[in-house]
């Protein structure tokens, strides 16, 4: 029998507990009873009187049922591989070795994704993000890079079966952009994200610069979770903000040049601004500016451990030297390194096409084990 075979075997035992272990730490049997609640919930007479509720159970059923689906799926992957190595050891046949490989690989992959999984166990974790983009002092070589980290983190959205829609989008004078929120949609597009929050600093030799002389430049991420609006009890009142309408322009606009549809939402007491562009109406973007600002209230409260949201006084973020949490260089050699965690890679330009796992992964262990790079 091909060693191989054997090698694989003792792989497929020694993961096992691992693989078992996970259905304790996703709490299958805890699922597989809320699944059956969820199921007599909509058997219920009267079910679907209130649709907006009816249709959260929907939601929920579907992704209860899908999580049970998919440990299920990697016990039977296992049981499969081993069966595979078995009956090469009956047969003496070397031909399935690929199949083994490809699906030990997969398999692996799967469990790993599950286990990083359990570690979101923030309140918000579970959310959509809102991400939003600055460019950082420094004219167009700092809205290039603003755009180059927009184009990055709607990569790996959409590598991961994420949809992303644009909510404000503000051009560069020359090219990239100055500033733009998206918001993220899937289930744990927060808790993934969440690492990404801060300033991300940028060494190549610009493009822009005739003397081709080399550029350090900033921008930064803000990472937020949307919010329901039933949560917390928060009350934004009229009084408590400024808003102002424009035409919509750049990307997504909508009524581009034709209406002044577009909303921008200045909280007085913190100064937060929020801003929306892209629904149909100016009454929808107001609608999603509340949301937004309501989301953003919520969260620094949350991270400030405020006692209500009215003890926040604003909230100021250096796009400089210093404060960054990710270095990108470009030249004289290429390398992406996290500050906090150490992670780094050399391949730059898998980084910017959305391959940041590494560091979503590295920030997660070190949120659950609490062991950061010492500055």
């Amino acid at each position: 029998m091909n060693i191989e075979f054997d090698a694989y075997k003792q792989k497929l035992n020694d993961c096992r507990p691992a693989l078992e272990g996970l259905a304790d730490s996703l709490n299958v049997e805890g699922l597989k009873n809320e699944l059956e609640r969820l199921h007599a919930m909509q058997e219920a007479p009267g079910f679907w009187d209130d649709p907006d509720k009816s249709q959260k159970i929907v939601v929920k059923t579907r992704q209860t049922e899908s999580k049970i689906q998919r440990y299920e799926k990697m016990l039977s992957d296992w049981d499969d591989l081993m069966t595979i190595c078995e009956m090469a050891a009956e047969e003496d046949d070397d031909s399935m070795l690929e199949e083994l490989k490809e699906g030990f690989a997969t398999l692996s992959e799967e469990m790993e994704t599950c286990r990083l999984e359990t570690l979101l166990t923030g309140h918000y974790d579970k959310n959509n993000a809102l991400m939003s983009f600055h460019a950082g002092a420094g004219g167009t070589e700092a809205q290039d890079w603003c755009q180059m980290l927009y184009r990055m983190y709607t990569r790996w959205a959409e590598r991961h079966g994420f949809t992303y829609k644009i909510m404000d989008y503000l051009e560069g004078d020359e090219a990239g952009l100055k500033s733009a929120d998206i918001l993220i949609e899937g289930e744990n597009a927060y808790g993934f994200l969440k690492g990404e929050n801060g300033v991300h600093r940028l060494v190549r030799v610009s493009p822009f610069d005739a003397n081709a002389r080399r550029q350090t430049s900033f921008a930064a991420i803000e990472v937020i979770p949307e919010i329901e609006d039933d949560s917390k009890d928060v009350e934004i009142r009229p009084e408590d903000y400024e808003m102002q309408v424009y035409r919509s322009s750049g990307a997504g606009g909508q009524h581009i040049n034709k209406t002044s549809s577009a909303v921008r939402l200045i909280h007085k007491a913190t100064g937060i601004v929020v801003s929306c562009q892209t629904e149909r109406s100016q009454f929808q973007n107001k609608e999603t500016c509340l949301r937004m600002l309501r989301s953003k209230l919520v969260e620094i409260k949350e991270r400030e451990h405020l006692d209500k949201i009215s003890d926040i006084k604003g909230v100021q973020q250096k796009i400089e030297w210093g404060s960054q949490i990710r270095n990108y260089v470009f030249m004289p050699y290429t390398l992406v390194k996290d500050t906090r965690t150490g992670c780094e890679t050399s391949n730059v330009n898998a980084v910017m096409d959305g391959a940041l796992d590494p560091f979503i992964e590295s920030y997660l262990n070190c949120l659950a084990t609490n062991t950061w790079v010492q500055k």
